[in-house]
């Protein structure tokens, strides 16, 4: 049956009733004894915590075939290297997470495959960047950290006329806002430590994707390990199981908050793809369910007046990473994107003031008079 996806999040993939077990049991073992069933290790991704979430995950995404992995890093350039080899070259958008763009730039560069950055949102342009030696583009749904949404459609249609593989990190936007892969992606990763499990307790990653393009995967990572252990299999499928209810909250908060933002007389701009006045506002409504809990902001007091609103905020934690219960806040010119050179951020428009700010799914009066006050 075509379930929705809040009943997809408690049924997809729980086939096994392990002795009757209402949850599926930690597996803590790393292997299982032969028998008429494909070797079963936890390297090789086949465990019984794994599999159910690998069944779970594609289902979420309409997919053939999905892969946990050990982290999000692991996702993306384990799902890169096992579409591209040495000589071959990757189309990039020019607007990465940090750590993505250092893999491209220096990891896959010592392995001879080369890489042009390109916009997005200039569908002309992208023809002429191709080579003889292109296999691959790779984009982010909703980019980070100035929460920019590029033409998803456009680069599908792209990769499709020119035989590529189009890969696209879905973290912002999760399976609840969009379903990358039933979109046309033919790889779909997550940083699964974000929403997919909700909790700030694990770090995991997720490939989803076609059947021949995930088994490419998994056999890239045999070979560099990255498996997801079976207690943070457990704490992953029990975290996915309330990502529609945390979705609907993060959507619904992180809009509030952005609109009394962009109305605060200190706050000279809000980066929010639910705002009007974001400009592929009208494509993030075509595309998405929902505009998803991330955010960033500049104040008219640039550095100093961002360190005062730190000091002064009481419920967002000032802390990495994102996608928890819990909001918290960043600056990604020393946090996620402080890998890159001051030239390289300029240029992606990160500047050292800017904050980016996770709303998690804490009322959305408390945030507002919180950020009331903070502001004062």
């Amino acid at each position: 049956m075509n379930h929705a996806i809040d009943t997809q999040l408690i049924h997809a993939g729980e086939t096994d009733r392990v002795e009757g077990a209402v949850r599926m049991p930690i597996f803590q073992t790393a292997m299982f004894e032969h028998d008429d069933s494909p070797l079963r290790y936890i390297r090789y991704n086949n465990t019984p915590n794994q599999e159910v979430l690998n069944r779970k995950l594609a289902v979420l995404e309409g997919a053939e075939e999905a892969l946990v992995t050990g982290s999000g890093m692991t996702a993306i350039t384990g799902a890169i290297l096992s579409v591209l080899k040495p000589g071959e070259h990757l189309l990039a958008q020019n607007s990465l997470y940090g750590g993505t763009h250092g893999f491209v730039c220096t990891l896959m560069a010592d392995l001879g495959i080369t890489v042009s950055f390109f916009d997005a949102d200039a569908p002309d342009t992208w023809q002429s960047l191709l080579q003889t030696n292109t296999r691959a583009i790779y984009v982010e749904s909703i980019t980070n950290p100035l929460l920019h949404v590029c033409d998803l459609e456009g680069i599908v249609a792209f990769a499709q006329a020119n035989n590529l593989t189009s890969l696209i990190d879905n973290t912002f936007a999760t399976p609840f806002n969009y379903k990358a892969t039933a979109a046309g992606f033919d790889l779909s990763l997550h940083s699964a430590t974000k929403y997919l499990n909700g909790h700030s307790d694990i770090v995991a990653g997720v490939i989803v994707g076609n059947r021949e393009q995930v088994y490419q995967s998994r056999q890239t990572l045999k070979h560099l390990g990255g498996a997801l252990d079976p207690h943070a299999c457990f704490l992953l499928n029990r975290g996915m199981q309330t990502l529609a209810l945390r979705m609907r909250q993060h959507n619904s908060t992180a809009l509030a908050l952005a609109k009394f933002l962009e109305d605060h007389d200190k706050v000279a701009h809000v980066y929010y793809p639910g705002l009007p006045s974001h400009p592929q506002h009208e494509r993030a409504a075509r595309l998405f369910e929902g505009f998803g809990g991330m955010l960033s902001i500049e104040l008219k007091g640039e550095l100093d007046a961002v360190t005062d609103l730190i000091d002064r905020l009481r419920l967002p934690l000032y802390a990495p990473s994102l996608g928890g219960v819990e909001s918290l806040m960043t600056r990604p010119a020393i946090s996620s994107h402080a890998g890159l050179t001051p030239e390289e951020r300029e240029t992606a428009g990160i500047r050292d003031s800017l904050l980016r700010i996770s709303v998690g799914i804490e009322h959305e009066d408390d945030l507002i008079a919180d950020f009331k006050q903070a502001l004062h």
